[in-house]
C-alpha cells in the first residue's frame, strides 16, 4: 500500500481561473494593508482548492469499480462542493501522521473516523456526524472472548492515534493484568492482516470499520463491544476553529436535513447487508481453485467489451462459481449460466466451452447497460444493468415504473431495489407489462456481485499472490 498519495477531484466547471486570481489578490492587499483577519474560508477560496487529509482504506478513501470512493471521500466531495472549490485529497498511513500533518498545516482538515475530542492540544473537533461502537477483534476459530478479562495471555495490537488504550484501561484492562503495544506505522487493514494470519491475537476497531472489512478479511470475528460509544468528527487545526468549524457546522447541518448524509452512509454500509462470512471463505477458495484457470478468458472478454475483468469474474462466481460445467435444473449452463435461447442470441453454441460462455455472458451484459436510458450514470446504471442480467430487463423496467409510481427516482439503485420485491405481490404484478418475477432475488444478486467485485479489486490492488498464479486450462465439454 502507498503510504501517500494526492489525487485531484474537480467538482465542477464553473471554477474559473480568473475569479480565484482576483480573489487571491484581494486576499493579499487585505492582508498587507493591516486586515489580519481574513478567514480560513477565503484564504482556501484564493488557493483554489480545499485539502483533506485521510486514510487509505474501505471506510475512508480508496480505488474503487468506479475510481475514487469511500465514506469519508464522498463526505469531503460534498463538503468541497458547498463552498466551492476543488477537493485535493492526500493520504497517509495512520492517523498520528494524519495529525502531525494538520499541525504542521499541510492540510485543511482531517477526515478518517477519528473520535471526538480530538486528542492533540494544536487540534480541535468539528461537529459529531456518526457514532460508532469499539469493538474488541480476534480470530475465528480460535476461543471467542466474551470479556475484558479474557484477552489474558494473547498479544493485543491498537492502531495509533485511535484513543484505544485509554479506551482499554476505562473498560478495566489494567486491572486485569492485560499488556497492550501500539502498532505504529500500522493501518487497521495491516492488524486485520495480522490476527488473520495469527500473527496478533486481539485488536480494536469501530463498529463500521470491522462490518466494511470483514469480506476482505473473513477470518476476522466480532468478540464483543467496549464502551462508551465513540462519536467521530472531522479535525481542524485549533487556531482554524471559530472560521471553519461554523462552515463546517452549516454543511453538516443542511447534509443532515435533506438527507445527503444518510444516502452516502447508504451508499456506503448497506451493500453488506446479510453478509456471510463463510460465503467469503467459500469465494477466497475459489478464487485460489478455479478463477486462476479462467482469469485470462475474463480478461479477453472485458477487452472485447470495454467492461473490468473483475467485474465480469464477479458475475461468474454469482452465477455457477466458476464451474465451466455447470447446469441448473432450469437449463441454464456454464460459467456465465447462459439459457439456450440468450446463448443462440449471442452466438455462442457451446455453453460450456469456457471461453464461450465468458465472451457471451460480457457482450450479455454490455447490453443491458447500452439499453439502459441514456441520463443513468454510475454506478447505478450497472447496478441496474446486473439486475437485468439477473431478472431480464423486461422486469427491471416494471420494478422502475412502480418505483416511479411510488414517487420515487427510476434511475436510482437504492430506490428501484426497494421496490423490486413488490413484483412478487400480486396486487403490484398485475399492474406490470410483464407479470410476476422473483425481485428479491435480482436485490440479493446485485449485492453479492458487488461484493466479490470489490474483493477482486482490493486482491488486484495489492497484487495478491492468489491472482498471479499460474493459470491452467480447463477444457469445454461437448454437449452445448
Amino acid at each position: 500500500m502507498k503510504s501517500f498519495k494526492t489525487s485531484w477531484y474537480f467538482l465542477s466547471r464553473r471554477h474559473f481561473v480568473l475569479p480565484r486570481l482576483w480573489l487571491a489578490v484581494a486576499v493579499l492587499l487585505l492582508a498587507s494593508s493591516g486586515h489580519d483577519q481574513i478567514s480560513e474560508l477565503d484564504k482556501i477560496k484564493a488557493r483554489g482548492h480545499i485539502i483533506m487529509l485521510t486514510l487509505n482504506g474501505a471506510t475512508t478513501y480508496y480505488l474503487g469499480a468506479e475510481g475514487e470512493t469511500g465514506f469519508e471521500f464522498e463526505l469531503g466531495r460534498a463538503f468541497a462542493d458547498f463552498i466551492g472549490v476543488p477537493l485535493e485529497v492526500v493520504t497517509l498511513p495512520h492517523p498520528q501522521a494524519l495529525k502531525q500533518a494538520l499541525a504542521l498545516g499541510q492540510g485543511d482538515f482531517i477526515a478518517a473516523g477519528l473520535p471526538s475530542p480530538v486528542d492533540d492540544a494544536r487540534l480541535t473537533s468539528g461537529p459529531v456526524y456518526e457514532t460508532v461502537a469499539p469493538m474488541v477483534v480476534y480470530r475465528q476459530g480460535s476461543a471467542k472472548p466474551d470479556a475484558i478479562e479474557e484477552l489474558s495471555g494473547g498479544s493485543i495490537a491498537l492502531l495509533d492515534g485511535k484513543g484505544y488504550e485509554t479506551l482499554l484501561i476505562d473498560n478495566g484492562a489494567a486491572n486485569a493484568g492485560l499488556e497492550w503495544f501500539v502498532a505504529e506505522d500500522s493501518s487497521i487493514e495491516d492488524l486485520f492482516d495480522a490476527i488473520s494470519r495469527e500473527e496478533v491475537t486481539y485488536t480494536v476497531a469501530d463498529s463500521n470499520v470491522v462490518e466494511l472489512n470483514r469480506r476482505f478479511f473473513p477470518a476476522i470475528g466480532i468478540a464483543f463491544d467496549l464502551e462508551p460509544q465513540m462519536n467521530l468528527a472531522w479535525v481542524v487545526r485549533r487556531e482554524k476553529r471559530e472560521s471553519l468549524i461554523k462552515v463546517l457546522q452549516a454543511f453538516f447541518d443542511e447534509i443532515q436535513s435533506n438527507n445527503r448524509l444518510a444516502e452516502i452512509k447508504a451508499h456506503h454500509y448497506q451493500a453488506d447487508d446479510g453478509y456471510e462470512p463463510v460465503g467469503t471463505f467459500t469465494f477466497m477458495d475459489q478464487v485460489a481453485s478455479r478463477l486462476p484457470a479462467l482469469k485470462s478468458l475474463f480478461k479477453q472478454a472485458a477487452e472485447q467489451v470495454d467492461l473490468d475483468w473483475a467485474l465480469l469474474a464477479a458475475v461468474g462466481y454469482q452465477e455457477s462459481h466458476w464451474d465451466p460445467r455447470a447446469v441448473s435444473p432450469t437449463g441454464v449452463r456454464g460459467v456465465m449460466m447462459l439459457t439456450q435461447r440468450t446463448a443462440g442470441q449471442l452466438g455462442v453454441d457451446n455453453r460450456l466451452d469456457p471461453e464461450q460462455s465468458i465472451l457471451g455472458g460480457a457482450r450479455y451484459l454490455r447490453s443491458m447497460l447500452d439499453r439502459l436510458p441514456d441520463r443513468i450514470q454510475m454506478p447505478d446504471r450497472l447496478y441496474l444493468a446486473l439486475a437485468a442480467y439477473n431478472i431480464g430487463l423486461g422486469h427491471l423496467e416494471d420494478a422502475r415504473v412502480i418505483t416511479q409510481r411510488q414517487g420515487k427516482d427510476p434511475d436510482r439503485w437504492l430506490d428501484v431495489k426497494e421496490h423490486l420485491p413488490l413484483l412478487t405481490q400480486e396486487r403490484w404484478y398485475r399492474q406490470t407489462r410483464y407479470g410476476y418475477a422473483r425481485g428479491y432475488e435480482a436485490v440479493s444478486y446485485v449485492s453479492n456481485i458487488r461484493t466479490f467485485y470489490e474483493i477482486l479489486l482490493w486482491m488486484d490492488q495489492r497484487e495478491h499472490p492468489l491472482l498471479t498464479s499460474m493459470q491452467t486450462s480447463v477444457e469445454p465439454d461437448a454437449a452445448p
